[in-house]
């Protein structure tokens, strides 16, 4: 696995540049987000997808959610609502998952039985470069060992999946809570799980 830290704020461009090449070619790779770090390849890539399955032991019947660059970027794999676009636009970037209705250019694979997607733009700006920078959407499923307990040390993570991922971008000020999920893709919202974000908003 070829390893680089980045700057928080400032990444490293050709660092950046170095884990799109590993995405474009097919690869999987690890990358720090606003709450935790990231598994994840290029949404487009069925044999990418189906290697982080392996990596996380999950069955092909799990749900992976995905980062978009921006909620510009959101409007093309989603159906957003009125509702739905002025909370997004209120909270995002941020650490927040949104699951909506997925939109045609979702590889089905990722829909739900409702015909679902998560969906985030995390506050970080490794996350938003990388997505910008390869132009498709990104998986994000958190890094965990195999007792699911999530894990926040780039050593640690890098000893556990060095023979398993292509690439690793490392960088500090992660979060030890995971993103909090709203469902916004009926008529009201609803807080599927309550994490780095405030869903005070969502309360009736």
């Amino acid at each position: 696995m070829e390893f680089y830290e980045l700057h928080p704020e400032n990444p490293q461009l050709r660092y950046i540049n170095k884990a799109v090449e590993v995405l474009k070619n097919g690869g999987v790779i690890i990358y720090p987000t606003d709450t935790v770090y990231g598994i994840g390849c290029d949404i487009f890539n069925k044999q990418a997808l189906e290697r982080i399955f392996s990596i996380k032991n999950e069955s092909t019947e799990k749900l992976f959610s995905f980062i978009c660059s921006d909620l510009k970027d959101i409007a093309k794999y989603a159906r957003v609502s009125d509702y739905a676009y002025r909370m997004m636009k209120h909270l995002l970037p941020g650490p927040y998952t949104f699951i909506l209705p997925a939109a045609k250019l979702v590889p089905k694979k990722l829909w739900s039985k409702r015909k679902t997607v998560g969906i985030r733009v995390p506050n970080y700006n490794v996350t938003l470069t990388l997505v910008k920078e390869l132009g498709n959407p990104i998986i994000s499923t958190s890094t965990t060992n195999r007792m699911g307990d999530v894990l926040l040390d780039p050593l640690e993570i890098r000893s556990i999946f060095n023979s398993k991922v292509d690439l690793m971008l490392a960088s500090t000020s992660i979060s030890s809570t995971p993103s909090s999920v709203i469902d916004l893709s009926e008529e009201f919202p609803e807080v599927i799980r309550e994490g780095a974000g405030d869903v005070s908003l969502f309360r009736a």
